[in-house]
């Protein structure tokens, strides 16, 4: 029964995480006028998926998908934001699709440990999965930089990469523990 629960997991964490590429964010701002304007945030659902995933299936399938989706996309299916291929490797984000391996298994085991049904801890764990996916994106940076492999500067790349997404990347993370509660009591996932 364990296996089944994780093979399905990861199948569902696998096309979250590829469809959350392919969706870009809003949030409701107010509008000149009184109303609500939706602002497009700079980023897609991809990370939130991911967390996601992790918080409610646990390390196993979070890490089966983060492996099934970096697969996908070095193989040349265009699961990637800007497509897929081998080529990826050589691209400054590419240490933050990387870092998906890292923060599904340490988000899935936090989410596991007794006592996280909480709203907070909840989102304690997805923040740590965010802070391990910064880590590991910019430690790709310094490595590309030290290589001297990127064409722009070290600081304009810290700021595309993980600077600016990183406001809109906070929020969402909210949002995911906020999903992620009645989730897992539907799933009747252990708190």
């Amino acid at each position: 029964m364990r296996a089944l629960a994780n093979w399905s997991g990861a199948i569902v964490g696998l096309l979250l995480i590829i469809s959350g590429g392919l969706i870009q964010t809003f949030v409701p701002l107010p509008a000149a006028g009184g109303g609500v304007a939706l602002q497009e945030l700079p980023v897609t659902a991809q990370v939130p998926a991911l967390l996601l995933t992790a918080l409610v299936c646990g390390p196993r399938p979070t890490l089966l998908a983060a492996v099934a989706y970096l697969s996908l996309g070095l193989l040349m299916l265009p699961v990637f934001h800007g497509g897929g291929g081998m080529a990826y490797l050589l691209d400054p984000g590419f240490g933050y699709l990387a870092g998906f391996v890292p923060a599904g298994w340490v988000t899935g085991r936090l989410a596991r440990q007794e006592g996280m049904g909480e709203l907070l801890r909840l989102l304690g764990a997805a923040l740590v999965g965010l802070l391990t996916i910064q880590l590991s994106g910019i430690a790709n940076l310094l490595i590309g930089a030290l290589a001297g492999r990127w064409s722009g500067s070290l600081a304009d790349l810290l700021i595309s990469y993980s600077l600016g997404p990183l406001l809109p990347q906070l929020l969402l993370c909210c949002a995911v523990a906020v999903l992620a509660v009645p989730l897992r009591k539907l799933l009747l996932v252990e708190p």
